[in-house]
């Protein structure tokens, strides 16, 4: 799967994104990513890439051209067209119901937005889908977009080696993740769950489905009342 990111701070990507389970994926060639610097596309001889806003208000928006100039430089000999997605707050927030959808794809182009965002007529130009992951605002869409990517990656084939690392995780079936121990057996008085000691695999699958629930309930209810939802639509 490819990723091109569209950013005013690609050595930002590097220092996240090089390191651990991703990093594996790239090197073994299962994730292709690259950091296109966007002021490498700006036609300004100081490579400006943002001007006041027409109409007055406080802040600088990005112009439409650098962004532009950017994006044909990734899709230039293409046949097909990349899904473009452009972080900022005004986005659907992002979640792993989404991060499924998106794995299906195979290139991805991300823009990350700055300042007070980006000119409207490059989203009306090139954009596909927005997206926010949560309800506050960060300086830039760095950090968004890196999220993204990480959340995606884990479900592309091959990344984690074993498919059911993820299925067992937080969201991915609706729930959230069960408890997790490892050694010692005991730790400051506190023991490890003696089912999980007895070696009975149905025993253990089973409270893990019942722990999912309970933990599911207590600490995310929301969660719980988008699942009886759910099933209650799917009965009728």
């Amino acid at each position: 799967m490819r990723f091109d990111v569209l950013t005013l701070f690609p050595s930002m990507f590097e220092a996240v994104l090089g390191e651990s389970i991703i990093g594996r994926a790239r090197s073994r060639g299962i994730i292709t990513l690259n950091f296109i610097n966007i002021r490498d596309y700006s036609e300004d001889k100081h490579r400006r890439v943002d001007d006041y806003p027409y109409g007055g208000g406080k802040g600088m928006v990005m112009q439409p051209g650098p962004i532009y100039n950017a994006y044909k430089s990734v899709v230039e000999g293409l046949e097909y067209k990349p899904k473009v997605i452009y972080l900022t707050p005004q986005g659907k927030v992002f979640n792993q119901a989404m991060a499924k959808e998106l794995a299906k794809e195979k290139h991805l182009i991300l823009l990350c937005g700055h300042y007070e965002g980006v000119d409207e007529r490059i989203i009306e130009e090139i954009v596909d889908m927005e997206l926010s992951i949560g309800d506050y605002v960060l300086t830039g869409g760095e950090i968004p977009a890196m999220a993204v990517i990480d959340a995606v990656c884990r479900l592309v084939p091959g990344v984690l080696g074993n498919e059911e690392s993820f299925k067992d995780e937080s969201h991915y079936s609706g729930l959230l993740e069960y408890p997790q121990y490892t050694r010692p057996p005991e730790f400051l008085g506190r023991r490890v769950p003696e089912v999980l000691l007895s070696g009975h695999h149905a025993n253990i699958e089973k409270w893990r489905k019942e722990q999912s629930i309970l933990r599911t309930c207590s600490k995310r209810p929301d969660l719980m009342d988008k699942i009886l939802l759910k099933e209650k639509k799917e009965q009728i």
